[in-house]
């Protein structure tokens, strides 16, 4: 190759500048200083990790463990790059990549970090009494010294002027309040993987995360750690998940349909305990719960995987924040199962929150709770030291002597929008938790009477979704009704696109789509499902490549046909305004107890509201 006048000759860069740029693809911001050091911390055993921040990160970063520590030899080599102790070594003797069990395994974190900041670690050995530290500024190694002992085992990290030596990158960071942010979702995210570790985060000196280590093990500890983590509420109200094929498992938690928000942020996957970002999460719970939420709302989901190391490349992304699976196929199908199994056990089941906000937009506006319990009116004071007599009214202090009359004559008069249930209605058993039913009212909602309190149901919903659900297993069971065009429909796509789409061709026919190759890049669609009368095939093949592409499923006709599915079922479900009998209440009730995901309608919105007699009591000021 000939060189021109105006291009430079190739050249060897400097290790400082090969240091730098390696560093820029680790340490992103201060975050990811906090992710790698955090992530040594239990690589090193560690069962206590407390983290401290200042200015963002930016001005001062403290990173200290309890873990087995370092001796003085291994202090020296952990700041020299590609230095590791957790890089398996195969049976020929050489490094193993695919293998990796460790969070870390690259070397590259304390020496990038120590290329771009102020770093100085003190460490000592586990069962050892010295302590030695060592410190690196701007890529200047200084050499160990003795060091105050810990009185453990374990390391301290301390990471000054981040990114002093490269004064560029702090013009592409964002504001101290965003930078903290960041940092906190990071410990937030590890402390969700591992329940048996505590973290305590300190942001420029106040306490904001402080979980200590979960005791026990299993779905418990990290029930426990995930209401820690995401509220009491989301522990209320998830599904447990645990499902493994061909070696690969997938368990957590997911949020009933009726426990949703309004974006995907709060989705997380952990793999074989790494907290990772993969839109294969996205795609299968959205596969998964498509069924019952609007496309704007979003369950709330931490799911682990756990398999085999060979099965997973952690390896192809700098900061480790993205995993490649051999076989993503069966990953996905596991999750999408394993939370279609989750949502099915779930019953009839709606979220607590429902009462919840019901009581809260019950209570007048301006409502605070008496200091006392309400006994009675027999019992209350008037407001004069002394109680109130038959005579004095607690509000305006009139008592008229004709009003418990004329309650009397209203108690025998049914009010306009109130049907009252049968009067041989039967007690309700412990066997029905929706109750029987006790009246309806305003010729839309049901009021039952449980056990322990009163279920409101809107019959429309609760009996859209009953008729959807119907629809859905006789398609099952028969198939879905396909309608042969007169002209076939001619599709020109991408050839990789059109590939996509032929792979799937069975799939696809279940669905009641029929298509065949045309050529190069064409597809030929012969039947389309007899549901969707006016359909624009083109825009319906297109959609369907794009989700494959994305996702490796055929979601957009699928969600048609649902929403086909869930009109007719709209159109054919009890309406609102019609008078119901009580057995047909009753029948409701029971049908909607056997039938599953009856607690919400097709749009995640509850059918039932469930309030408990101390909730009740509570509204009222008795408790």
């Amino acid at each position: 190759m000939s060189l021109t006048a105006t291009q430079p000759a190739i050249r060897r860069l400097p290790p400082e500048t090969v240091n730098r740029i390696a560093a820029g693809e680790v340490v992103e911001r201060p975050a990811s200083v906090v992710k790698e050091l955090a992530e040594n911390a239990l690589d090193a055993g560690a069962r206590r990790i407390d983290i401290s921040a200042e200015g963002g990160g930016l001005v001062r970063l403290v990173v200290e463990d309890d873990g087995k520590g370092m001796s003085e030899a291994e202090l020296a080599l952990a700041v020299e790059r590609h230095a590791t102790s957790k890089l398996p070594v195969g049976a020929d003797g050489q490094d193993d990549l695919l293998n990796i069990a460790t969070m870390g395994f690259r070397g590259e974190a304390l020496p990038s970090i120590g290329s771009i900041a102020r770093l100085s670690i003190s460490s000592q050995a586990r069962g050892e009494g010295d302590a030695f530290t060592i410190s690196v500024e701007g890529g200047q190694t200084h050499g160990t010294a003795p060091a105050a002992p810990l009185g453990r085992g374990g390391t301290r990290i301390e990471v000054r002027d981040l990114f002093y030596a490269t004064p560029a990158r702090l013009k592409f960071l964002k504001s101290e309040r965003a930078e903290n942010q960041a940092i906190s979702d990071v410990v937030k995210r590890l402390a969700m993987s591992r329940p048996d570790v505590g973290f305590f985060l300190t942001l420029d000196g106040r306490k904001r995360l402080s979980v200590a280590a979960e005791r026990g093990e299993g779905a418990d500890a990290r029930k426990a750690r995930m209401s820690a983590m995401l509220g009491a509420d989301f522990g209320d109200n998830a599904l447990e998940v645990d499902q493994e094929r061909d070696g690969v498992r997938v368990s957590g938690f997911a949020s009933l349909p009726t426990f949703s928000r309004g974006s995907a942020q709060h989705q997380y996957l952990f793999v074989n305990g790494r907290p990772v970002r993969d839109k294969l999460l996205g795609g299968a719970v959205r596969g998964a719960y498509q069924d019952f939420l609007a496309r704007d709302r979003h369950p709330v989901v931490a799911l682990n995987v756990d398999l085999p190391t060979h099965l997973v490349d952690v390896n192809v992304h700098p900061a480790k924040a993205e995993v490649r699976f051999r076989d993503s196929a069966l990953v996905r199908g596991l999750i999408v199962g394993s939370l279609r199994h989750a949502l099915a056990g779930a019953g009839h089941r709606a979220s607590t929150t429902v009462a919840g906000f019901a009581l809260g937009r019950a209570r007048p506006e301006g409502y605070a709770a008496p200091a006392q319990p309400y006994r009675s009116a027999a019992h209350h004071v008037a407001g004069w030291g002394r109680p109130a007599g038959p005579e004095e009214a607690v509000q305006g202090r009139v008592f008229d002597p004709g009003m418990s009359a004329r309650l009397d004559e209203e108690r025998t008069s049914v009010p306009a929008g109130f049907s009252e249930g049968p009067a041989d209605a039967p007690a309700s058993r412990p066997d029905w938790p929706l109750g029987v039913a006790r009246a309806q009212v305003h010729e839309t909602y049901v009021v039952a009477q449980t056990a322990d309190g009163i279920v409101i149901v809107d019959q429309h919903a609760a009996h859209e979704r009953l008729v959807y659900e119907r629809m859905k297993t006789m398609i099952a069971e028969t198939g879905v009704q396909r309608q042969q065009l007169l002209v076939p429909e001619i599709v020109d796509l991408d050839e990789a696109e059109a590939r996509r789409l032929l792979d799937r061709t069975d799939e696809l026919e279940e669905l009641g789509l029929v298509i065949e190759p045309f050529g190069q890049g064409a597809i030929a669609v012969r039947e389309t499902p007899a549901l969707l009368r006016k359909l624009d095939v083109q825009g319906l093949i297109r959609d369907l490549a794009d989700d494959l592409a994305e996702t490796d499923q055929a979601l957009s006709l699928k969600e048609k046909l649902e929403d086909v599915v869930g009109t007719m079922a709209c159109h054919g479900s009890v309406r609102s305004g019609r008078r119901l009998t009580g057995e047909e209440m009753n029948a409701l009730l029971r049908e909607m107890e056997a039938t599953p995901h009856s607690g919400q309608c097709n749009h995640g919105r509850p059918t039932y509201v469930e309030l408990k007699l101390s909730d009740i009591e509570r509204l009222f000021g008795r408790r």
